[in-house]
């Protein structure tokens, strides 16, 4: 039993102490072994006996010292002894979570603490230390750039601990570190703000990869096969096996050389040390540094990117997060100033007071009010992480650790070889007793015969095709505009039995329409025109948001804009809001409270010229419980809309003290800000349908698949878009907590709340039988409390008003039940739910409009739109709508302009030349053919792509630069074209090894043998086939039926075996044909190769056994493209079948004297091609029939039992 460990990669900690080297398990047996030999063997039996005995122990002391470097266990096992005291071991092994790679043995170091941190008590700058060890002494070791310290009060290994869940008062209060010493020992403990990773060599990899299983395994067949004189086939087949190796060698390093060039910016910053302010290197920062952090001013100065995550004491920031998130919005941080001391910091809650390493400030607002002012007049903030620590490092963590896992399931392909070994072993064993019944039989040879006999179940290619599968896909996607970086994840796509998608910036637009205010003055109708709304709703719309100015635009949420616009209102560089037609007073907004999630609303503190005012804005629920009074029409009046799908706002207000000043109005808490509130009406937007979300969803749920809406807006107008989107087709039912009651009963509601079931736990099923469900946030809750989550959760289509976290619950319950899911989102509360997912696919929304270089930020709406901080209805406080641009010299991506998202900044770096003159259309286009020729050029030579830091996303494994859900279909089509293509890998395989391994058994003491040419020839076809069949490219439509998940299925095992059993009788009788010919030859087994007829016949059947199966177990339709279709793999077959006729029929001489094949007597040859045509009908038809008999399952989307009406019938309709 081992250690537990902190995180979410490691599972548990084995301790070991190594051994001395005599000691080693690979090392004194064999010794004695060697002596015994030496002693007994050697001087007992002959000289041939004795040195396969040798062999014998030569080749398993090689095998014991190989398992040492393939398998960590082993290696632990022989090379040390495991120990239960942390203070003992040398090592540990680390043995990761499920899909989190593979165990390591890593060096566990031990460091005594310094004087300072002694001193200190474990506060390095008065930041507590979660995990202070209680001796002075820190041990602990580094797993993928991540360091783990052992905890002797919770007995187990914890992450080094940052300073990233302190009190705010902790934070505020911070000056940094206050002698050299503390920093000193703090660099100690967390190390260079730097990425450092090895960067190996060709040679380094090339051996690495040269000591794998399958290679070392392959290279003792090619010697084998030259003990049995096949050296042209031996050669041929080792050159393939260094060529494919060279070729994966050569694509980490291009990953790793990529990976490389994103270094933490080494600008220089002002950070306060030892009580003053001091210049330091960005590389040379440590959590807990207070630095003053800015956009630099100033003529020639550039955009520099945030060297470490650091969170703002004092002074906001606008901040591009494009390059890790994907957000083409620009957004908002503020300083922590307002928040209560004793609340502790939630990085995941309050990430609008962090900036994050590698993103980049394009505008600071200093603020002077702070005790420790900045000299550089920038932002004061503390920094919490560094290194491979922050966001950025995360992200290139995912990268750097996820690039090896391109491979097919490990597992299967284990026990589908084990499955293969079992009838070689039958084989040899037979070869071995015949063998041995003749004295006169070389032991040699016929030890020589049974492994390579054994061996040919395992053939060399396997590796290769296995890789091939998975990268054709890698590429196909990536020039789609999809980038992966968790390839193993691509077969899920094809396994995937329901899509859940996110609603609003996913199958909806961003870009909003103000409709008008309903309810405003008591109006019951909506009001469309500005000028008839009172003064004190306009001022709400017009100074209750998040937006900011940049660069002279005004960016931010498309709602809030559009808000804005429909009022005909403008927002200054000065946080003023001022009406374009002078009629109203400009509000000057004093304060923001921003909008959060989980209070699902915002209120900003403003003040006009005669009054201070409280204005909020959020859900109409929400802000119903603060409204002093509540209109009788209330819910009636936004339910309305929401039938109808559009999002509606509750706006509301209250008058402040206008004698306060303005630090006190400054200092308001929320809760007195947005308490006793006056309603002002609810604000009605319209959010239209991307235009292609109804024919994906239809395409996704007529290919069998279970369509999901998991969103945080509103109930009812989810439902509408669910209905208009595909994924309700039956009348739908709400769970809706019944009004006023405490002990919290629910009831399923119809949207026209004209029918009412009570819920009941025992009558869901029936009730499902007729209606959609529709669960809202507070109804999961209750589920959680009643234990029903897997009950109800499987047969919801639409959940709604659910936080973050319970998007990830919907989803860990639906992989709970066994369903393979896809989750599609673009906000960055999806980011949970699209790593629960099988396959996560985030909508980075990157192909910017088709516009001119000048096209201004008021220009036509696109669908590129994002939000800084939306305090609508569905809870987003993000959307991630996508990169917008181009990648600037470091890496980050520099928003574009345009379109109603306004994604302004700075002029993009791609758009200037090198002298800063601004580049005309002519010259852009030039450079944008030419760069899109050097990735073409880049991508092009068939390996998998580099996946770079702006192409992925932190959300998920699958990264789409779209801002349609189209790339969820092409998920899942490559995700089953690679799961067919591998299936029909392993049985080709399989029955070519099975075919293989009788030949060289039961024909082998029968004196047939292969020649070298032939044996080159045949593996030559094998190989070109493989690559015809893996470049077959999916269907544009997915089909109802779903492929068969895995290899062990009755259709797989039942397919190999009566193919195989087809196989067998053709060749067995093939051969007896042409033994017909020659009864009186007699072939010694042991004897050199000589073409005969015997050879000559069943080296033809072999082959024309290798093309049958090739053609017979290709998977075309309704999933990759049909043989006629995949001109290169037909164009083979056809060529495969004249080569057949023409060596058959004899009709070159010359061609059968080069491969050694003696010509066939007249009526045989005839006979033995018609006999080849019924074999090949006979696999046919037995291979198709049972596709027809095991069809894939479908999956089930929802338990389907005996109707009882007597249940069911409890609906009452409501009045």
């Amino acid at each position: 039993m081992g250690f537990p460990a902190e995180g979410k990669i490691v599972q548990q900690v084995e301790l070991y102490k190594w051994r001395a080297t005599l000691w080693r398990l690979d090392v004194w047996p064999f010794m004695g072994a060697y002596v015994a030999w030496a002693l007994g063997v050697a001087t007992r039996l002959d000289s041939t006996d004795a040195g396969i005995v040798l062999a014998a122990i030569a080749v398993l002391h090689v095998l014991t010292f190989l398992f040492s470097a393939w398998s960590v266990d082993f290696r632990c096992f022989s090379h040390a002894t495991k120990v239960t005291d942390v203070h003992e071991a040398d090592v540990c092994k680390v043995i990761p979570t499920k899909f989190s790679g593979g165990k390591e043995v890593v060096t566990l170091h031990m460091r005594k603490l310094l004087v300072a941190e002694k001193r200190s008590g474990g506060r390095d700058y008065g930041l507590v230390s979660n995990h202070l060890p209680a001796d002075f002494e820190e041990i602990g070791f580094d797993f993928r750039k991540q360091r783990f310290t052992y905890s002797k009060e919770l007995n187990k290994f914890c992450k080094l601990d940052y300073p990233t869940k302190e009190t705010f008062g902790i934070y505020a209060k911070s000056t940094g570190y206050g002698s050299e010493a503390k920093a000193l020992a703090a660099t100690e403990k967390w190390g260079k703000n730097m990425f450092e990773f090895p960067q190996p060599n060709f040679q380094k990899l090339m051996k690495e990869n040269c000591m794998e299983p399958f290679f070392v395994f392959q290279v003792f067949c090619v010697g084998l096969w030259c003990l049995d004189d096949y050296w042209l086939y031996s050669v041929f087949t080792l050159f393939m096996l260094v060529l494919f190796e060279s070729t994966v060698v050569k694509s980490r390093l291009r990953t790793l050389s990529e990976l490389r060039r994103v270094r933490v910016d080494s600008q220089i910053l002002t950070v306060h040390r030892g009580g003053k302010w001091v210049k330091l290197s960005g590389a040379d920062l440590i959590p807990g540094d207070v630095v003053s952090i800015g956009r630099p001013t100033g003529v020639g100065s550039e955009e520099r990117t945030v060297p470490a995550d650091m969170l703002l004491i004092a002074g906001s920031a606008i901040a591009n997060e494009a390059l890790l998130t994907g957000e083409s919005t620009p957004q908002w941080k503020g300083p922590i100033v307002g928040r209560e001391p004793d609340e502790r910091l939630s990085i995941r809650r309050d990430k609008n007071h962090v900036l994050f390493g590698g993103t980049k400030i394009l505008q600071h607002t200093p603020d002077k009010s702070s005790n420790l002012k900045t000299p550089d007049g920038g932002c004061l903030a503390v920094v919490l992480r560094t290194g491979f620590e922050t966001s950025q490092g995360k992200l290139m963590r995912t990268i750097l650790f996820s690039t090896e896992r391109v491979t097919a399931n490990n597992w299967e392909s284990g026990v589908f070889i084990l499955f293969l070994v079992f009838f070689a072993l039958i084989a040899a064993g037979y070869v071995l007793k015949k063998g041995l019944e003749d004295p006169t039989r070389s032991k040699y040879k016929l030890l020589l015969n049974c492994s390579l006999i054994i061996t040919s179940v395992i053939p060399p290619e396997l590796p290769m095709e296995l890789s091939i599968a998975v990268n054709t896909s890698l590429i196909a996607l990536a020039r789609k505009g999809i980038y992966c970086t968790e390839p193993f994840r691509i077969p899920f796509g094809g396994k995937v039995d329901v899509c859940c998608f996110d609603k609003t910036g996913t199958l909806t637009s961003d870009d909003m329409e103000f409709r008008g205010v309903v309810g405003a003055d008591g109006n019951p109708n909506l009001e469309t025109e500005p000028n008839k709304l009172s003064i004190i709703t306009m001022q709400i719309l017009a100074a209750c948001h998040a937006l900011v100015f940049v660069d002279g635009k005004t960016v931010g949420d498309p709602l809030e804009k559009a808000a804005l616009k429909g009022i005909d209102w403008a927002y200054t560089a000065d946080e003023k809001a001022i009406s374009r037609k002078g009629a109203s007073q400009p509000v000057q907004i004093i304060q923001r409270h921003h909008f959060a999630s989980h209070l699902k609303r915002m209120a900003v503190v403003a003040r006009t010229e005669d009054s201070f005012l409280a204005l909020v804005k959020g859900a109409p629920e929400t802000i119903q419980e603060r409204l002093a009074d509540v209109p009788g029409d209330y819910v009636e009046m936004y339910k309305q809309y929401t039938r109808q799908g559009a999002r509606v706002l509750a706006l509301a207000y209250k008058f402040l003290d206008p004698d306060m000043g303005v630090g006190e109005a400054r200092n308001l808490d929320r809760e007195t800000v947005e308490s006793d509130l006056t309603f002002a009406g609810f604000a009605v937007f319209a959010c239209p349908l991307r235009n292609d979300s109804a024919e994906v969803l239809k395409e996704l749920k007529g290919a069998s698949h279970d369509l999901v809406m998991i969103t945080g807006d509103q109930a009812l107008t989810a439902c509408h878009v669910a209905a208009q989107v595909h994924i309700v087709t039956r009348p739908v039912l709400i769970l809706t907590q019944r009004s006023g009651d405490s002990a919290g009963q629910f009831d399923w509601l119809s949207p026209d709340e004209k029918l009412k079931i009570s819920y009941n736990k025992d009558e869901v099923l029936d009730v499902a039988e007729s209606h959609d469900f529709c669960v809202a946030g507070d109804g999961l809750g209750m589920l959680q409390r009643t234990n029903a989550l897997q009950l109800v959760v499987p047969l919801t289509q639409v959940f709604a008003r659910v936080a973050p976290d319970q998007k990830e619950l919907i989803l860990t319950t639906l992989k709970a039940v066994g369903r393979t899911t896809l989750m599609c989102g673009d906000g960055t509360n999806d980011v949970g739910a699209l790593k629960q997912a099988h396959a996560g696919v985030a909508l980075l929304n990157a192909i910017p409009p088709a516009k001119a270089p000048n096209a201004s930020a008021t220009d036509s709406p696109t669908d590129s739109a994002g939000a800084v901080s939306s305090p609508a209805v569905n809870g987003k406080p993000k959307r991630k709508s996508g990169v917008s641009g181009s990648q600037g010299p470091s890496g980050a991506v520099t928003p574009v302009e345009g379109g109603a998202s306004s994604k302004v900044s700075a002029p993009d770096s791609d758009q200037v030349s090198s002298s800063g003159r601004r580049l005309t259309p002519a010259e852009l286009k030039r450079k944008e053919l030419q760069k899109m020729i050097d990735e073409m050029n880049a991508e092009g030579d068939g390996t998998a792509p580099v996946v770079k830091l702006g192409d992925a996303s932190m959300a998920a494994p699958f990264t789409a630069k779209h801002s349609s859900v189209r790339p969820t279909t092409d998920i899942i089509r490559q995700g089953r074209s690679t799961l067919v293509t591998t299936l029909q890998m392993f049985k080709i395989l399989g029955l070519n090894c099975l075919a293989t391994a009788y030949v060289l058994s039961v024909m082998y003491l029968d004196g047939v043998k292969l020649g070298d040419m032939q044996a080159t020839i045949s593996g030559l076809f094998t190989a070109t086939f493989f690559l015809f069949i893996s470049h077959a490219r999916p269907l544009d439509t997915l089909s109802a039926q779903r492929p068969h998940p895995n290899i062990f299925s009755p259709y797989v095992i039942l397919s190999l075996l009566g193919q195989f059993a087809i196989h067998i009788t053709f060749l067995i009788t093939a051969v007896k044909g042409a033994q017909a010919f020659m009864p009186d030859e007699c072939v010694e087994p042991d004897s050199e190769f000589t073409p005969n007829l015997v050879n000559t016949v069943s080296y033809m059947a072999n082959m024309m056994i290798q093309v049958a199966t090739f053609a017979v177990n290709y998977i075309g339709h309704p999933f990759n493209q049909s043989i006629r279709e995949n001109k290169a793999f037909y164009y083979a077959l056809s060529s495969a079948a004249i080569f057949f006729t023409a060596i058959t029929s004899d009709l070159f001489r010359g061609l059968n004297d080069w491969l050694r094949l003696v010509p066939l007597p007249k009526p045989f040859g005839h006979q033995l091609l018609f006999m080849a045509f019924g074999m090949m009908v006979s696999c046919y038809v037995w291979e198709h029939s049972l596709r027809w008999l095991f069809p894939a399952k479908m999956p089930v989307s929802r338990p389907r039992q005996r109707r009882r009406p007597s249940r069911a019938s409890g609906a009452k309709k409501v009045q």
